[in-house]
């Protein structure tokens, strides 16, 4: 299997973590489906949200598979006006990710990134490893270090 970026930055701080590999496909990128296939809960694998403010700052929301970003809470945490979601044709630009394998770890430049603050209930969560198929397991606390987080309340 080759390394990751993600895989990479863990390895590189000393963090543990596992590789889960799952069969995917283009009509189900989802991380509903993703947890499904790859035979985990979908409360503990981790979705990445990638929003764009009306000054064009943008911000990495990390939760659980079956939750959303409450629009409201996440202007509030970003004191931002205006929040939408990265438009597909540009999160690859932006991030160096593609949809269904964009990971909190490892993106092209850092943003402010926040972990939904339920991960923290949880002994380890799953989020992608940067690569449609591959999910890392990794204790939340330790997602927060690697990525730069804070954990918040934003669902």
């Amino acid at each position: 299997m080759k390394k990751t970026n993600a895989m990479r930055i863990l390895e590189s701080m000393g963090i543990a973590f596992e590789v889960i590999s799952y069969t995917w496909d283009e009509e189900h990128l989802d991380a509903v489906h993703a947890s499904m296939t790859a035979g985990l809960s979908p409360q503990q694998v981790y979705k990445t949200i990638v929003m764009q403010d009306s000054d064009n700052q943008v911000f990495v929301f990390c939760l659980p598979a079956e939750f959303s970003v409450s629009l409201k809470k996440a202007r509030e945490l970003t004191q931002s006006k205006d929040l939408e979601l990265i438009k597909l044709d540009t999160l690859q630009s932006i991030t160096g990710y593609i949809r269904g394998g964009c990971s909190p770890l490892g993106m092209k430049r850092h943003f402010p990134t926040f972990v939904e603050e339920v991960a923290q209930l949880e002994e380890f969560i799953y989020v992608s490893a940067g690569q449609r198929g591959l999910q890392l397991k990794i204790q939340p606390q330790d997602l927060v270090v690697a990525a730069q987080a804070q954990f918040a309340d934003f669902t």
